[in-house]
């Protein structure tokens, strides 16, 4: 009854549904690389930012392990935001392992990649400043541009160029400027030119903040992501990330010097008011940034599979795919423009006993309806060369 007084909103998604763009939550079942749909069908599931096979591992907190807790001492959740009672000892550990990981004073975990994302631009870029923002950044970034009370640019995707044109003409009107952008784009699997943006920042005296949300785990000698691959580890102070991607669990951080994190943690209103994460998830993300410290050999074998992917698909889609680096990035868009095109793909593969989801906007620009496969190191070899075979 009371769903009539909304009938607009029902044209809206009309309208939305003509357009070839509805999207449907579905509850699935996951089983390592496999997903099981409600109907009972098994998908190879190329569409989850598992990079490391970790998110579909079970896990239960170890007691003889310094580093956990025993489960029966382990809460299901942590009761309260950070400040008032739900900053647990776990989440301690898991600062503590993320400013090793990231080799910066301090670290703060927030309850999502989302708020991590939002909160941290909001809060430090104020009146006065100068935000000059990625044009294909994560809408997590986006928003908390559009939340800063900054004087906001977005600048052409990965132009140097006119980002400096911008600064040029606009950078003495200002008190500070940040420069903010994704490391690894997640729809476009292109990676940022951080060391450009960084002699940017430098000549004009401004800051970089950089997403590594889809680089922690898989970029970088160490693990640490697309700045340490890039050689600017040092030169981009204050660093976000993700728990739930290669790390494998849930909840996102923000790594940086310790008053930059003290700031964050008296004046970020999407950390000081989210409860705090699970310590259950917190303990998983302790065991994930262990063993990407510990067994490198995952993220050397998920490199190299997806250059070997992306070579193969090249060669058959020539023209679809947005430039990227020979990095070995997991994430491999093909891109099909119309909506109703990539929608009926997407299906094809469902039926050849793929998951490979269709990409349509607003998540990408209207006219860049893609596939997005995501290469995963639990993924079979095999089964790779099915999806390439099945693609052609």
């Amino acid at each position: 009854m009371n769903g009539a007084r909304f009938a607009f909103l029902a044209e809206k998604l009309n309208a939305i549904r003509e357009a070839d763009a509805l999207r449907i939550l579905r509850p699935r079942i996951h089983d390592g690389t496999t997903i099981v749909e409600p109907d009972g069908t098994r998908l190879i599931n190329f569409g989850s930012n598992d990079y490391l096979g970790l998110a579909t591992q079970h896990f239960v907190p170890d007691p003889t392990s310094p580093s956990t807790t025993a489960p029966s001492s382990t809460a299901n959740g942590a009761g309260a935001s950070a400040l008032v009672s739900g900053f647990t000892t776990l989440h301690d550990q898991l600062c503590q392992r993320l400013a090793d990981l990231e080799q910066t004073e301090a670290a703060v975990v927030f309850p999502s990649g989302y708020a991590a994302c939002s909160g941290v631009i909001a809060t430090l870029a104020e009146v006065g400043d100068l935000l000059l923002s990625d044009q294909l950044n994560h809408a997590s970034l986006i928003d908390g541009c559009r939340l800063s009370r900054a004087t906001r640019f977005v600048y052409p995707h990965l132009d140097v160029d006119a980002l400096q044109k911008i600064l040029e003409q606009q950078r003495h009107k200002f008190s500070r400027a940040w420069i903010i952008t994704d490391g690894v784009f997640g729809m476009d699997g292109d990676v940022a030119p951080l060391q450009a943006l960084c002699d940017l920042a430098e000549h004009f005296d401004a800051h970089v903040i950089v997403d590594e949300a889809h680089a922690t785990g898989v970029l970088g000698a160490d693990g640490s992501g697309l700045c340490e691959e890039s050689g600017v580890k040092e030169r981009v102070a204050i660093r976000i990330g993700t728990l739930s991607k290669a790390i494998g669990s849930h909840g996102g951080f923000v790594v940086g010097p310790q008053v930059v994190i003290d700031y964050l943690v008296n004046r970020c209103r999407s950390l000081i008011f989210s409860t705090a994460g699970s310590p259950l998830t917190i303990a998983a993300a302790i065991r994930g940034v262990d063993i990407i410290r510990s067994e490198p050999e995952r993220r050397i074998r998920l490199r190299a599979m997806a250059k070997q992917f992306r070579e193969q698909v090249d060669l058959k889609f020539a023209g679809k795919i947005p430039r990227t680096s020979n990095l070995g990035v997991p994430i491999v868009p093909i891109v099909f423009g119309e909506n109703r095109r990539v929608v009926e793909v997407s299906e094809r593969l469902r039926k050849a006993g793929f998951f490979v989801p269709a990409i349509r906007p607003p998540t990408v620009p209207t006219g860049t309806a893609r596939l997005r496969v995501c290469i995963s190191t639990a993924h079979d070899e095999r089964d790779v060369d099915r999806l390439v075979a099945a693609l052609s």
